[in-house]
């Protein structure tokens, strides 16, 4: 499980790049909360869930962490389309189910997470 979430997360290290420099080269500069997101939420946020799943392996097996990978893994993407929809012509109601949805699922996944680590995570020594 761990291992999935690293690799999910080099693929928002690439995106935040490709994301930055497609900013700066276009001057859509407006752009630049989701940019933050992405590259805080999905890669350095997923990285280290993964890492922590890697290190506590019991964690890592459990119902928590698989319907927390599924919640965090649907709504972040939704989280991030519908941030970037708010500087397009799109009606007001969508991009905020795509902002509330997503951002609703990512939240409820970090709840899930931290219960996971409280009953799963136990010291190594």
């Amino acid at each position: 499980m761990g291992a999935k979430w690293i690799k999910i997360s080099i693929f928002y290290l690439i995106l935040t790049i490709a994301f930055g420099l497609f900013m700066h080269y276009a001057f859509q500069l407006q752009w630049k909360t989701t940019h933050a997101h992405i590259g805080v939420v999905g890669w350095l946020t997923t990285g280290f869930i993964g890492l922590v799943y890697c290190h506590f392996k019991d964690a890592a097996k459990t119902g928590l962490a698989k319907a927390q990978f599924w919640l965090y893994n649907i709504g972040l993407p939704f989280l991030l389309v519908g941030m970037m929809m708010v500087y397009l012509d799109v009606p007001h109601w969508l991009f905020e189910l795509f902002v509330s949805g997503g951002g609703i699922a990512v939240a409820l996944s970090i709840l899930l997470f931290f219960v996971n680590v409280l009953k799963n995570v136990k010291s190594t020594y």
